[in-house]
């Protein structure tokens, strides 16, 4: 495998390796932080690709490198271990970021948590005086059928005694 290919290899492998994770919700922190690595990772890209030309410069004579030459491939290969310090700098500070991001859902959800849990108590509660109130109300009524049942009753004996002292009367009369 040609030299060049290792590094685009490793970029789209890192690429593809943090795309699930910018399926998700993302912060502008986040975002501008994944950015900024990958613009690392082309550079990077970039260099090595310097590099594997550089290795194959052979300025001297009869076609060998020279002093100057591989001055140049180590220049370039340092700027590439640079580039490699910063990307993991950034790495860094992008896993930062998502642990934070983790945190922040975390509370939030037990937040979400602990207001359902006082919902369900509220819930409870109110089907509890729900049911007292259900419960009165059948007392109310069974009780109000009994008042009017007394009612009747003494209505008919109000009726039966005004209508025996009207014949007693009568007969008293006569």
């Amino acid at each position: 495998m040609p030299r060049f290919l290792l590094p685009i290899l490793l970029f789209f492998l890192i690429v593809t390796g943090v795309s699930p994770v910018v399926a998700q919700s993302d912060t502008t922190a986040y975002q501008l932080q994944r950015l900024k690595v990958n613009a690392l990772l082309a550079q990077r890209s970039q260099k090595f690709g310097q590099y594997d030309q550089s290795l194959d410069q052979r300025t001297g004579i009869f076609g060998f490198q020279t002093k100057q030459d591989i001055k140049n491939s180590n220049e370039i290969l340092r700027q590439i271990v640079l580039n490699d310090n910063n990307i993991f700098k950034e790495l860094k500070i992008l896993m930062d970021y998502k642990d934070q991001e983790v945190q922040a859902i975390q509370r939030s959800a037990g937040d979400a948590s602990n207001r359902i849990q006082s919902y369900k108590t509220a819930i409870k509660k109110l089907q509890d005086q729900n049911e007292l109130l259900k419960n009165e109300a059948d007392r109310s009524k069974s009780g109000g059928v009994l008042v009017i049942f007394v009612i009747i009753l003494l209505s008919a004996a109000l009726v039966g005694t005004i209508y025996f002292f009207r014949r007693k009367l009568k007969a008293a009369g006569q």
